[in-house]
């Protein structure tokens, strides 16, 4: 028997009741080609696109949550936390899937069922912006309220991404655009009232730096630095003797012609690893000294990161 077409005006995700109001019955609401993600909602059920990554294979969860969430989602209600920054595409630590974090403002009473989070917000505390049709807190109200979510690190990863002007490698071109946010205006997220995590921010706000163009890259700054090691420069280009340009590094000691290079699965490629070749080929050739590290030296033995670079920096010729 045919599966009988459901009301155009319904949409891809609905609530329940609207459906039973449109004359949907039990059974079709049962049916194998929709999904029960959230209480008293339905979804089309679809499958995720081939050849996902990790990474966004998670975005693609997340996003079939919240449509499903939508269509029971109060009025005057915004997603917020850990779930404003995924759908800001603000870096935050690989995990399982995260529920849905949801705010409304003071005196509202915050949402409460299976999969959400419900957070009350007095409304001086919060900016709202659209991102996808989605109502969400701003970039700074985000990276505030992550302040009882994340330990320092992220938070200064968080406000890196955030205040980071986008470069083209040798200063070929101009900025592709400013900043998504800039220094002032985190600070005053921060200083529009109570919150939790207030101190954390602040000493965050402090380590944040332009140039640095993603977490792991946040990371290792912060490791080398807490590693007592100087504080390197970010997102430095690196010439010949004679002036010209042969690349640029995420992390340099320019004085000690020290590179550092943190090396992402993207490296993997045949392609990137004959540019590489020829990029530290060309580094040595200049004098330079490149320590290429990885995230296991990063985000499990930082102590062999920070041991690496010093031996670099003490004998930086190569």
């Amino acid at each position: 028997m045919p599966r009988l077409e459901l009301p155009g005006h319904l949409g891809p995700s609905f609530s329940v009741a609207d459906a039973r109001g449109s004359g949907v019955g039990e059974g079709r609401l049962r049916g194998p080609d929709l999904e029960r993600l959230s209480h008293g909602t339905r979804i089309v059920a679809t499958a995720a696109p081939r050849g996902l990554g990790l990474a966004q294979g998670r975005a693609f969860d997340l996003r079939r949550r919240i449509d499903a969430y939508l269509p029971a989602m109060p009025p005057d209600a915004f997603f917020a936390g850990p779930t404003a920054a995924a759908l800001h595409g603000l870096p935050l630590p690989p995990a399982g899937p995260i529920p849905l974090h949801v705010g409304v403002p003071h005196p509202r009473s915050a949402p409460r069922r299976a999969g959400v989070v419900g957070v009350q917000v007095l409304p001086h505390l919060v900016g709202t912006t659209t991102v996808d049709g989605v109502r969400i807190t701003d970039l700074p109200t985000t990276w505030a309220m992550l302040g009882r979510h994340l330990g320092l690190y992220d938070l200064v990863a968080v406000a890196d991404a955030i205040i980071r002007v986008p470069r083209h490698p040798g200063g070929f071109r101009p900025p592709s655009g400013p900043a998504r946010g800039t220094r002032e205006q985190l600070r005053a997220a921060i200083d529009a009232g109570h919150r939790r995590g207030s101190a954390m921010l602040r000493r965050a706000l402090d380590r944040a730096r332009d140039g640095v163009s993603s977490r792991p890259e946040s990371w290792l700054r912060l490791v080398l630095v807490d590693g007592d090691l100087p504080e390197p420069v970010l997102d430095h280009d690196v010439y010949t003797p004679h002036g010209q340009w042969i690349g640029c590094s995420e992390l340099a000691y320019p004085e000690a012609k020290v590179a550092v290079e943190y090396e992402s699965d993207g490296h993997l490629t045949r392609r990137q690893l004959e540019r590489d070749i020829d990029k530290y080929t060309a580094y040595s050739a200049a004098g330079w000294r490149t320590v290429r590290l990885t995230s296991t030296h990063v985000f499990t033995v930082p102590r062999e990161a920070v041991r690496r670079v010093r031996v670099a920096l003490q004998h930086p010729s190569v």
